[in-house]
């Protein structure tokens, strides 16, 4: 099959849940191509990457970004391409330039650039990586391409963006999508409340690769290390789980917090870490590499991330930290939050909390820190859960499936269960 890829930003390291996706479709024979907004050019490359030569297989929607310097040259440059093109699909370049129909879509020439990559392609699926990303998509089946349209959801797609625009916003998506897959029961929720047809929603997870995290039984140290990895933003909720330690610190100094990750927040989470006095407990490790990561996972005892709803109404989709985090035998804290409550079993492979409840995160931290001895427990039950549900492999076969029954009309090969336990 030909698969084209629509994300936002490509490579980025934090996610790391499409790459597998696209080098999982390429190990099973599959013909991926990239279509992303810009590089990000982070300091921080997934060695994926460079192995599958995936940059050889990205294009970019950059030349839709006007600013008021290049404006003309915007217009100019689309002239050109019109006059380059024309004569291949003179129908679908009109179509893109129809502003009685779409508008300032068309206006703005912002049509007209996302089809020009399209116009000499033909793909048997496009795959499109957030909800923003699925209305480009269907402009593109609209204009363009004669393909099945798939839109993964992933979190702030369904929730601060809606708020930030109209509750309708994806009614032109619902109408020219074939399949809508969002990454949880709760997001699947949301997209019935919105008005998307639930008989073309199906709940597909984001998963990892079980071979490259492996588990490793937890020993007692001489510190006890609670480790977490992510953006520094509002919605991973640092804050909560560094007020949880300066509370339990006094009683058990051996415990050192580690923090993975860079963001916007990253200086006011210092200076809480300075206010509550606990610096000697607190470390910001700043953005780390694959190697370092799994050690991190190797070394610690106890994973923690207390995400909440942002004030922009931001929220998570499902962690993939809280999947790498078990697969390697962490007993993880987490809080009733968004899709994790479908990742983390509750008393069994870890503990859930409310959002922003400091008392209860502290109460279940100091359970951990003081009994040791369920750590190995905990964290079998987490490989086990993982193995069941989240396993990269077995997800991208299933998406595959998933596919050949929109491209054949075999509906038999969508109904694929996953497994409601793991016992």
């Amino acid at each position: 099959m030909k698969i084209a890829f629509i994300v936002n930003n490509f490579p980025i390291v934090s996610q790391t849940f499409i790459l597998n996706q696209i080098t999982g479709l390429l190990d099973l024979g599959h013909d991926v191509e990239i279509f992303a907004n810009f590089n990000p050019k982070e300091r921080i490359v997934h060695p994926d990457v460079e192995k599958y030569r995936l940059m050889e297989r990205v294009n970019y929607f950059d030349d839709m970004i006007i600013t008021p310097n290049s404006a003309i040259i915007h217009v100019l440059k689309a002239i050109y391409l019109i006059f380059l093109n024309f004569h291949k699909k003179p129908l679908k370049i009109l179509k893109t330039l129809n502003v009685f129909k779409y508008g300032k879509e068309a206006l703005s020439l912002r049509l007209f650039y996302l089809t020009v990559p399209f116009l000499d392609k033909d793909f048997d699926i496009i795959h499109c990586h957030f909800g923003p990303n699925g209305i480009v998509g269907a402009y593109l089946k609209e204009l363009a391409l004669d393909s099945k349209l798939i839109t993964t959801f992933h979190g702030y797609d369904l929730s601060s963006f809606v708020l930030n625009n109209d509750r309708n916003i994806y009614k032109f998506l619902f109408s020219k999508g074939d399949l809508f897959m969002p990454i949880s029961e709760h997001w699947k929720e949301r997209l019935v409340e919105m008005g998307c047809d639930e008989k073309e929603i199906m709940v597909h997870h984001m998963g990892i690769d079980l071979e490259h995290f492996k588990f490793f039984e937890r020993q007692i140290t001489e510190n006890i290390k609670i480790l977490s990895v992510g953006r520094l933003v509002e919605k991973k909720g640092y804050e909560y789980a560094i007020k949880a330690v300066a509370k339990i610190v006094s009683k058990h100094e051996t415990i050192i917090y580690q923090i993975a990750g860079d963001g916007p927040l990253k200086c006011e989470l210092e200076s809480l870490v300075t206010k509550l006095g606990i610096e000697n407990h607190i470390k910001f490790l700043g953005n780390v590499v694959d190697d370092e990561l799994l050690k991190l996972y190797r070394d610690s005892h106890i994973f923690a991330l207390p995400s909440v709803t942002a004030c922009n109404g931001d929220q998570e989709g499902i962690p993939v930290v809280l999947m790498e985090a078990q697969a390697t035998g962490l007993p993880v804290i987490s809080t009733f939050h968004s899709g994790i409550p479908e990742v983390v079993a509750d008393g069994k492979s870890g503990y859930l909390v409310p959002e922003r409840d400091v008392d209860a995160m502290t109460k279940k931290l100091e359970y951990l820190v003081v009994h040791p001895e369920i750590w190995s427990e905990m964290g079998r039950a987490g490989r086990k859960f993982i193995e069941a549900r989240y396993d990269v492999r077995k997800l991208n076969q299933q998406l595959v499936k998933r596919y050949k029954a929109l491209l054949t009309a075999d509906t038999t090969l969508l109904d694929l269960k996953e497994p409601k336990n793991y016992n």
